[in-house]
C-alpha cells in the first residue's frame, strides 16, 4: 500500500482548484514542454539528498519510496510514498515545499497546502 504527494510549482495566488487541475493534466498525461521551474529541481535535489530515488535503495525496505524513480516533470514531483515511511519523512516534504515554495497536493483527499 502506499500514498501520494505531489509537489507544484504554480504561481503563489494560484487557487487549489487550479493545483487539482494541474494534477488532472498530468494524470491524462499532458504536460508542459519547457525547463524546469528551479523551485522543482531544487525540491527533488534536496528530498533525493536524503533519500535516494535511484540506485541502490531506492525504493527498497527502509526507503520511504513505495515506487522510484519519483515522477518528475517540469513543474511538479510526484512521490508514490510507503505507507510506513517515518513521519521524519513527511516533515521534510513539508519543510521543503514551503521552503521552494511549492503547493503540496494530497492524492488520497485532494486537499492542497500552501506552507509559505
Amino acid at each position: 500500500m502506499s500514498f501520494d504527494l505531489v509537489v507544484w510549482a504554480m504561481g503563489q495566488t494560484a487557487e487549489p482548484d487550479a493545483v487539482r487541475d494541474a494534477n488532472a493534466r498530468c494524470t491524462r498525461g499532458e504536460h508542459p514542454h519547457r525547463a524546469a521551474d528551479p523551485r522543482v529541481v531544487a525540491f527533488y535535489d534536496a528530498v533525493t539528498s536524503h533519500y535516494p530515488d535511484r540506485g541502490p535503495g531506492a525504493a527498497e525496505p527502509g526507503s520511504p519510496w513505495a515506487a522510484a524513480p519519483l515522477h518528475a516533470e517540469a513543474d511538479h514531483i510526484h512521490m508514490k510514498l510507503d505507507e510506513n515511511c517515518a513521519d521524519i519523512v513527511l516533515e521534510m516534504i513539508e519543510k521543503y515545499a514551503a521552503q521552494f515554495h511549492l503547493d503540496l497536493l494530497d492524492l488520497q483527499d485532494g486537499s492542497v497546502y500552501r506552507a509559505f
